[in-house]
């Protein structure tokens, strides 16, 4: 059973990383990566945030977080502020052409997953969705 267990993983695994790709692709090509659009969602649900909230929300590194709202920033996507409550924080916030970006990206991604798992068809994505809650529920 562990073979097959760690046969069957490394496959999810690799699957993964295909609809992963798949999914970014398609979302670049509609004007944001799928990474973008993380930061990007965040800030939408959440408001204005500290670049540290940020990276905590992304579970990444402040640094990489930095390096990417510098990016988003220089394309017109978020603005940082002074954080009135510590002139040391920046506030991030998102623009409305961030906004804007974020709706095309959101898009773009949500067709590119109705392309991969709508060929599935109804019977096999609820099985699909099963399995899913089974592993969720393991982790």
């Amino acid at each position: 059973m562990s073979d097959e267990a760690v046969r069957v993983g490394l496959r999810y695994l690799s699957l993964a990383h295909r609809v992963r790709r798949l999914v970014d692709d398609k979302m670049v090509a509609g004007g944001l990566s799928l990474a973008r659009v993380k930061v990007l969602r965040i800030l939408d649900e959440t408001g204005p945030q500290r670049q540290v909230s940020l990276a905590e929300s992304l579970g990444q590194a402040p640094r990489s977080v930095t390096q990417a709202v510098e990016a988003l920033e220089r394309d017109g996507l978020v603005v940082r502020t002074a954080d009135p409550e510590d002139q040391r924080a920046k506030l991030v916030a998102l623009t409305p052409a961030g906004a804007d970006s974020l709706a095309a990206g959101v898009t773009a991604g949500d067709q590119a997953l109705v392309e991969i798992f709508g060929a599935l068809g109804p019977t096999r994505l609820a099985r699909l969705g099963k399995l899913v809650d089974a592993l969720e529920e393991e982790l």
